[in-house]
């Protein structure tokens, strides 16, 4: 989590400091292809001298000729190792925020992401997140290129003619100028476009997923012209931002234009000896065709600059909803020792609870679980049971209190929509022991009687389900997830309403299973409504809305 006065601007410089090595590469290489570059054109132009005015034999230049085919090469191979290194500048910094996004995420948990939609995450994670590329592999390296690449080249002019080197000098500035006026706005547009394909995406995946709920309540047209609007939407500021990059680079352009026109002016008069000012008479074919070939090279770093702050415009906007996220106050990070796989022991003293961005504020709790003890957490809606059990797993801070879990192992989690992802049923049962081989998967299957229902299936274990489940019942999904909390071999289970909704024929096969798994000598706290699970508990812990508890009965 970032420190609350952390700015963009900041977090971009700390990203950058942790690449410095590869800016400096990318940076050397480019110094070293522009002084290539200014090799060649000196070189270019003794030869066109040599051959002109002096009519020397191409074969008596043969030397020259191949030191400019080998000045080209080492220009191509330092372009090569610039490119290069930019681009691992830009990889390492991307792979670095998604570990530092992963990290801020995990830690936030299902509690901290409930007010968020999955389709802004995904779209932070992968677009704002490659918008940071183009800032760290080419504005960064080019802003230092700017700053010595010119002066070279200004230095070299002045050497052949300081009259064109201070015309060069005098509309050198309008070009960085006009590059912070159209900074100014740039920003501000980029950000509002992330903000915008931000909702489009959450948006659209929202009405994919209703889609059959819309077509029953006859929506589906209102739906998709809503859609649309904010599609268009989209389009009208993506196009604003592409208008004033275009625009920006159209007046860069003009403005590089005029000063090489006028440098070439004062070059032909000078030669033409219709100027008689300054160092116009010592002009000759070489150091006025020097001069005219290294001008546009003394405006290319600016002009690659100016292409590029459309990139530093699109990170500082891309940036500020980064940092925001990384920001949101996360609960202490759960650090489960793999290795331990006693059954802990769950103290509470005098434990407050409040969710982020409500005031509505729970307990003091106090409870004590034994190890190996099935405790069942009673009480209206309101009163903290699902509260408590994320403050068990980690996914909670408490405000004011103790709770220690002594020792702090894996844990295995059950909710009431237990979540199943789109791949097969092998695919989601091995999310909770990704090393589970086939007979441990079936096995998990019979502790839940489900491996009649699968072995039934044509493709088995194979069988494809859809997002969220689709392909199962309701109750068969409660009994695929506790096939996971089997393979897990947690000895802490948190459950929160796992027979919600069911049947009573499936709930009696549900708590006969809860009930083995209970043997096995793990702690479990359940979260119920449901007289059928409070009986098969040790204890009932009964829950009221000011926070307070009372063992309501031993069985």
């Amino acid at each position: 989590m970032l420190a609350d006065d952390t700015t963009p601007r900041a977090w971009l410089a700390e990203l950058a400091g942790r690449v410095r090595g590869w800016l400096w590469l990318t940076g050397a290489a480019g110094l070293a292809a522009g002084l290539c570059t200014v090799v060649q054109m000196g070189l270019l132009a003794w030869l066109v001298d040599q051959l002109v005015t002096r009519s020397r034999d191409p074969a008596e230049l043969a030397p020259v000729f191949g030191l400019l085919l080998g000045v080209l090469a080492l220009r191509a191979v330092a372009q090569w190792a610039q490119e290069r290194a930019a681009f691992e500048a830009g990889y390492r910094v991307r792979e670095r925020v998604r570990e530092q996004l992963l990290d801020h995420l995990v830690a936030l948990g299902p509690v901290g992401l409930g007010d968020r939609h999955t389709a802004g995450l995904g779209q932070q994670w992968v677009e704002q997140v490659e918008a940071l590329d183009g800032y760290f592999a080419r504005f960064l390296p080019q802003l230092g290129l700017v700053m010595a690449l010119p002066l070279v080249i200004l230095a070299v002019v002045a050497w052949l003619d300081w009259l064109a080197a201070l015309l060069l000098l005098a509309s050198a500035p309008l070009i960085p100028l006009f590059m912070a006026l159209v900074g100014m706005g740039a920003e501000r547009l980029n950000r509002e476009q992330f903000e915008s394909v931000t909702r489009l995406a959450g948006h659209f995946l929202d009405r994919v997923r209703g889609i059959a709920t819309l077509q029953l309540f006859n929506r589906a047209r209102e739906s998709t012209r809503e859609v649309y609007v904010a599609a268009d939407d989209y389009r009208r500021r993506s196009l604003r931002t592409l208008r004033l990059a275009f625009l920006s680079s159209a007046v860069l352009e003009f403005f590089a234009s005029v000063a090489i026109a006028v440098v070439a002016i004062y070059i032909g008069f000078g030669l033409l000896g219709y100027i008689a000012f300054g160092p116009a008479d010592s002009l000759t074919l070489f150091s006025g065709l020097l001069i005219l070939l290294l001008a546009p090279e003394f405006f290319q770093p600016l002009r690659t600059l100016s292409q590029h702050y459309h990139d530093r415009a699109a990170a500082l906007g891309a940036a500020d909803g980064l940092v925001a996220l990384l920001k949101e106050p996360a609960a202490a990070p759960f650090r489960p020792a793999p290795a331990d796989r006693e059954a802990p022991r769950i103290t509470l003293r005098g434990v407050t609870l409040r969710h982020r961005g409500r005031d509505a504020r729970l307990g003091p709790f106090g409870l004590s679980v034994a190890p190996g003890e099935c405790v069942a957490l009673v009480g209206p809606s309101g009163s903290g049971k699902s509260s408590l059990l994320q403050l068990l797993g980690g996914f909670l801070a408490p405000e004011g209190g103790e709770a220690t879990i002594t020792p702090r192992g894996p844990l295995a989690w059950m909710d009431q929509r237990p979540w199943l992802v789109q791949g097969s049923l092998a695919d989601n049962l091995r999310l909770a022991a990704p090393a589970a081989d086939e007979a441990a998967l079936w096995q998990a299957l019979c502790e839940v009687h489900l491996e009649a229902l699968v072995a039934g299936l044509p493709a088995g274990l194979d069988t494809p389900l859809g997002e969220r489940g689709v392909g199962l019942s309701g109750g068969q999904a409660q009994r695929l997830a506790l096939a996971r909390v089997f393979l897990a071999e947690a000895p802490l289970l948190l459950l929160d309403e796992p027979t919600a909704g069911l049947d009573a024929d499936t709930e009696a096969a549900v708590i006969e299973a809860l009930q083995r798994l209970m043997q096995r000598g793990a702690t479990v706290v359940i979260a119920t409504h449901q007289p059928a699970l409070c009986a098969a508990a040790d204890r009932v812990v009964e829950l009221n809305v000011s926070g307070a508890s009372r063992e309501v009965a031993d069985v």
